[in-house]
């Protein structure tokens, strides 16, 4: 079911499947160049056991195209917002890509508001910019959008080829992607839709200001953490479990724990929705989330 939530900054939309209480309830944050609709096979496989809520990010999808406030902290802000809303004072909070950033900020600035954090297909900010992740072929993208202007008139008029780029390039099973590629471009057509994009990774200089500030109070995430990782996708050929164990209070007893998926590209959720799928499935019944 469809639903526009007016928040103190902007009006989000978000899309939430099945009936629960709050303790099997789960935020659900996608990435780029993507919307709230790349959670839907997930949805189908879950539905029935849980309450998931997939909201459209700030500038992404239906939610307003907001002109500032990208950065990680008032986008995490967005989600507690919405929980706010929601009358939801703790979730299990999943992130893919762009949105895994997003949950990692919110765990770092709203601990009280978790009982899990899933990162998907990703190390942590600070971490990809101070390793040699960066400098990797599959991240040019991040360095080119963080440009004033320039991608905009790169793109203008091409939204459709250049969004297919990555599709095409970060995928392992490509024919799971391929259905949900026309919504993913209609989306990113609306006005604003592109340059919003953009301005999620323009950001970065106050995103990577904020998590050097965390590392160097040694404040870390204390939710239970599951890092998973495409073995085919960005990300699977880094020690990620490793770069993680750097952010996650482990010291403290916080759990983490996290593997690749084999024959799974970037975008997990659509190429490796049952795996997936089972992942939270068990990690959510370790820690006492079990459908009645």
């Amino acid at each position: 079911m469809d639903h526009m939530t007016r928040l103190p900054e902007l009006t989000m939309h978000h899309r939430e499947h099945g009936e629960a209480p709050e303790d099997r309830t789960a935020i659900l944050l996608h990435g780029w160049p993507q919307t709230a609709t790349c959670w839907e096979e997930l949805a189908l496989r879950l539905g029935d056991e849980h309450r998931l809520v997939a909201p459209d990010l700030r500038g992404y999808g239906l939610s307003d195209k907001a002109t500032s406030g990208f950065d990680k902290r008032r986008m995490a802000q967005d989600i507690v917002d919405l929980m706010d809303r929601l009358g939801l004072e703790t979730v299990h909070l999943v992130g893919h890509d762009r949105g895994a950033r997003v949950a990692h900020r919110l765990a770092l600035d709203h601990p009280a508001r978790l009982r899990s954090l899933t990162v998907l297909d990703i190390a942590p900010t600070l971490a990809t910019f101070q390793t040699d992740l960066i400098g990797g072929t599959g991240f040019f993208h991040w360095l080119l959008h963080m440009q004033p202007d320039l991608p905009e008139l790169l793109t203008a008029g091409l939204e459709e080829q250049y969004l297919r780029h990555f599709f095409e390039r970060w995928t392992f099973r490509r024919d799971l992607i391929e259905p949900k590629i026309p919504e993913y471009v209609r989306a990113f057509r609306r006005p604003g839709a592109m340059r919003a994009g953009f301005d999620d990774y323009r950001a970065s200089r106050q995103d990577l200001a904020d998590d050097e500030a965390d590392q160097q109070g040694g404040r870390g995430v204390t939710a239970p953490t599951l890092a998973l990782w495409g073995a085919e996708g960005l990300v699977g050929g880094a020690p990620v479990l490793e770069r993680w164990r750097d952010y996650v209070d482990v010291a403290g007893g916080t759990r983490l724990e996290g593997h690749a998926l084999p024959g799974c590209g970037h975008f997990i959720p659509e190429e490796a929705p049952d795996e997936l799928a089972e992942e939270l499935r068990r990690f959510w019944a370790s820690l006492g989330d079990v459908p009645r």
